[in-house]
Order: structure tokens, then sequence, then C-alpha cells
């Protein structure tokens, strides 16, 4: 199946999505973000590695985000694990842990994603309808991503990351120029500038006050005029802050979800869906009433 992008994705501008139309929900102000519901098909994700392993049980986890308030599904098939210790699969072992899954995901009714740093699972993808690229390192690691990007005209994240955190460069600096680079690359290969939305990378190649720094100044990279999608779901700042397992950061990330959302975040990349829609609804309903 090619992908379409003849249906609005929800933020506004001409951002466009899969054939399977996104509408806000009714309680979620237009203006409001979109949820982002990670599903990881990985023995090894730094939060919820091997729960969701079984096709089955991902599926299953799959539906109940939705139920939830999900209004995006991304699916990620190789752990990236932004504090390191990942175990990198080649493309034929993550489209073997996707195959079992993917379509059956697509067929719940709501956008997919696929988050993968590979332009041959991106291709492979894209064929079966996921309606969305979600690429770790913005273009900067696989040089097929962006050609694939174009020929499907997927819309897609483009991420900050580094291979190591340095302590002594300006965070909000690097990740500017990554932009411009991600960006560079994007339109030498035809990818549509409307079609592109960007995310700060928060715990990647950052130390955990690097991570706090750019999601203070998150707002900043509003300058490039791209929709900005945030993902501090669980991350390590949040134990730098008040320490607790990734299980028991919950109150952080909605505080971290919260403040990005207020900034100008158009799309939240969370584990904890009902939870963080919630948290938006009241966050919309107290500004009616202010």
């Amino acid at each position: 199946m090619r992908y379409r992008p003849d249906a609005p994705l929800g933020i506004p501008g001409p951002l466009s999505m899969s054939p399977r139309p996104l509408a806000l929900s009714a309680p979620l102000s237009p203006a409001g973000p979109l949820v982002m519901g990670i599903l990881n098909v990985t023995p090894d994700s730094f939060s919820d590695g091997g729960r969701f392993f079984e096709p089955q049980r991902a599926i299953q986890h799959a539906r109940a985000m939705i139920a939830d308030g999900a209004d995006i599904l991304d699916i990620g098939a190789e752990s990236t694990r932004p504090y390191g210790g990942a175990k990198p699969i080649d493309a034929d072992e993550e489209i073997a842990r996707l195959a079992p899954v993917l379509e059956a995901v697509i067929a719940l009714g709501k956008p997919v994603s696929l988050d993968t740093m590979k332009a041959a699972v991106a291709r492979w993808g894209l064929e079966r309808g996921a309606a969305m690229l979600n690429d770790v390192w913005g273009f900067q690691g696989d040089a097929g991503m962006a050609d694939v990007a174009a020929e499907f005209g997927a819309p897609v994240v483009l991420m900050h990351n580094r291979t190591e955190a340095d302590p002594g460069i300006d965070i909000l600096a690097d990740i500017e120029e990554f932009f411009r680079r991600s960006l560079a690359l994007a339109a030498r290969a035809g990818v549509a500038a409307d079609q592109i939305l960007l995310d700060p990378g928060i715990g990647f190649g950052k130390t955990p006050a690097q991570s706090v720094e750019a999601l203070a100044k998150v707002g900043r990279l509003q300058s490039f005029g791209k929709p900005l999608l945030v993902g501090a779901s669980r991350k390590r700042f949040i134990d730098s802050v008040s320490p607790a397992p990734p299980d028991r950061r919950i109150g952080g990330s909605l505080a971290a979800a919260l403040h990005a959302a207020d900034r100008g975040a158009r799309v939240l990349r969370v584990h904890d869906v009902a939870e963080t829609a919630q948290a938006l609804r009241v966050r919309d309903a107290i500004k009616r009433a202010s």
C-alpha cells in the first residue's frame, strides 16, 4: 500500500498524514498537542524492554493506548537506549520483529509512526501503510532515509542526537546546528518542508543537566518554523532531579510534557498515555476558565 498524504495530522499548517484522518478528541483544544504513544517491540528498551516483545501483547497494548487517548502510535523494533548499551540489529531482524505487529496495529485506525534509523526498514514499513517516520538520527545516520521519506511523501520526525554527551558544549547551539544539517539533507532529497517535525532528543547524547536545559529552552527551536515533537517520558534527567526508576517517573514525565506543551510542542511522545491525556485536558480546562 502506497502512502497518500491527503489527511490532516491535526497540527496547524500544511503538515499531513496517512489515509486515516486524525481528529483531536473533543476535550482537547485544537491548539493542544497530540499524544504519541510509544510501542516498543524490543527486548531491551530502557523503560519497558520485553514487556511488549510478544506480538499479541504489543497489539493489545496498542489498542489500550488508543482507548487511553493516543492520537498517534510510534512503533520501534530496535532499542536506541539513550543512555548507552543498545544492541544494534540488522534490517532483517528489525523487520522480523515488526512483521507480526505493524499491519495489525495500523488496522486499529490510528496513524502509525515507524521509529527506525534504517532506510530499508522505513521503505518496508511505508509500503505496508505506516503514516510517518521517526528518525533518531535526523537523516544523518543512514544516508538513504531522506530519499525514502521524499519518495513516499511521508511526514518525518528529525531528532537531535550525538554519539556521546559532552558536558562542555552549548547544547542548544548544538541542537540548532544539527537541525540545520538535517534540514539541508531533507531539502537536497526533496522532502517537502511542510512534512517535517523537529525533536530536540531529550536524553540522547546529553547529560541530564543538558536535557533539562534543552527542555527549559525548547521554545527557542520554534525559530525553525517546524512543529516540535518532545519525548521526555521517563528519561534519566527526571531521576537526576528526583531519584526514581523508569516506571516511577510519571510525575516528572507529566511535568516535562506540560512544560513542553506550554512552549509550543505539537506532539508529545509518551509511555503513559492516559495520564498525559488527562493532564492535557485539565490544563486546557484551566486555560479556558482563566
